[in-house]
């Protein structure tokens, strides 16, 4: 259906972990992709439906290595992993050093998963200039940034969006297609408001979609248990505003392009 690109300008405002609450509290089939440059965490963080630890050779690594000999789309399908009280992950890399043996495989797999049947939460992590996840980036039908709202953290995520609409070209950087999610407490009232503001004012052409609420205890329990998160948690109820106002995002963009 359609490809989220979930990921962050600057150190780890909490991409993993909004990934998995909307991942929960997505309203379709959704799987989400490990694909973040650092090394992926959610093979360390869960465990499969017989209390099993997710097997690292199966996800991302094996779907590059038949990517790289097949001459059409390959499935993502046979290479995900069901873990216990959660969608379908496709299991990241266990070290830094895989990503750029992945080299070329990056493009096909931009088109696997932008070709999955179902919706697609692809964490891809920190992005830096030249990252190896730029093709998936330019495949997804929308990028969501997420962010606290310091000084440092917003001054990097406007240069990285400027730095974006360079390598990605206009349409993708200026359209509405770049979502932000800024972490902080429900009780403020203006912090989300303000970093819009200050995009506006950039020339960013980003939206900010929702607050993603710090909820300790429930971040804590959504880290190492997806079937224990209680779906009325303040940490999947703010995860569920962002995903359904992202995908209005992406909806919107989809529809423009199409003229439907």
């Amino acid at each position: 259906m359609a490809l989220y690109a979930v990921c962050s300008a600057k150190g780890s405002p909490g991409v993993t972990t909004l990934v998995a609450a909307m991942a929960l509290a997505w309203d379709r089939p959704v799987v989400m992709a490990d694909l973040d440059a650092g090394g992926g965490d959610l093979a360390l963080r869960y465990r499969d439906e017989r209390g099993r630890p997710l097997d690292q050779d199966l996800g991302l690594v094996s779907l590059a290595a038949l990517s790289r000999r097949s001459t059409t789309t390959t499935p993502i399908g046979p290479h995900l992993q069901v873990p216990l009280g959660g969608p379908p992950i496709l299991v990241g890399v266990a070290r830094p050093e895989q990503v750029g043996a992945l080299g070329p495989a990056w493009g096909p797999l931009a088109q696997s998963l932008a070709a999955y049947e179902g919706d697609v939460l692809a964490d891809c992590g920190r992005v830096t200039a030249g990252a190896a996840v730029t093709p998936v980036l330019a495949a997804a039908d929308a990028l969501l940034f997420v962010v606290r709202p310091t000084m440092e953290e917003l001054y990097h995520l406007r240069e990285r969006l400027g730095g974006l609409a360079e390598q990605l070209g206009s349409r993708d950087m200026h359209g509405r297609r770049i979502a932000v999610a800024v972490v902080g407490s429900d009780r403020n009232r203006t912090g989300a408001s303000d970093v819009q503001r200050l995009l506006d004012a950039s020339g960013s052409g980003a939206t900010v979609v929702g607050v993603f609420v710090e909820d300790a205890k429930g971040a804590l329990r959504l880290r190492y248990d997806l079937a224990g998160v209680p779906a009325r948690s303040v940490v999947l109820r703010s995860a569920g505003v962002v995903g359904s106002r992202v995908r209005e995002l992406a909806a919107h963009d989809l529809t423009a392009a199409t003229g439907v």
